[in-house]
């Protein structure tokens, strides 16, 4: 089984009710599998402004289902080669380092952010 890291752009679409519909059982099945996000992603989710104040207790409950990875010693350091190797935007170069690191998959509606990682090296 594959294991999977969430971008925090699929969290908000997903809570946004604008994933397509094509993809809405996959994204589901993983979130009901595997669903791991990074600790930049939790601040980030949380700290999105366009979700009202009455949604927040909603996003609360959905990202303590989540399993929230930590920034870790060893994800720092294949991020400083990351980004000195690719020259990548350090949000991006922590979640591709995150990835590497824990054999995830990373779902991202932003794959333009990953471009400069070797696919060798995403996969």
């Amino acid at each position: 089984m594959n294991h999977y890291l969430f971008d925090t752009n699929i969290l908000i679409y997903y809570f946004a009710d604008v994933i397509p519909d094509q993809e809405i059982d996959t994204i589901e099945r993983h979130l009901k599998t595997s669903f791991n996000i990074l600790i930049i992603t939790k601040i980030e989710f949380y700290g999105f402004e366009k979700f009202s104040q009455d949604r927040f207790s909603h996003e609360l409950q959905f990202i303590r289902n989540a399993t929230v990875i930590p920034l870790t010693e060893d994800i720092a350091d294949i991020t400083i080669d990351l980004r000195r190797e690719s020259k990548i935007k350090l949000p991006d170069a922590v979640i591709a380092a995150t990835c590497l690191k824990n054999n995830l998959t990373l779902i991202t509606r932003n794959e333009k952010d990953f471009c400069r990682i070797p696919e060798n090296e995403m996969e």
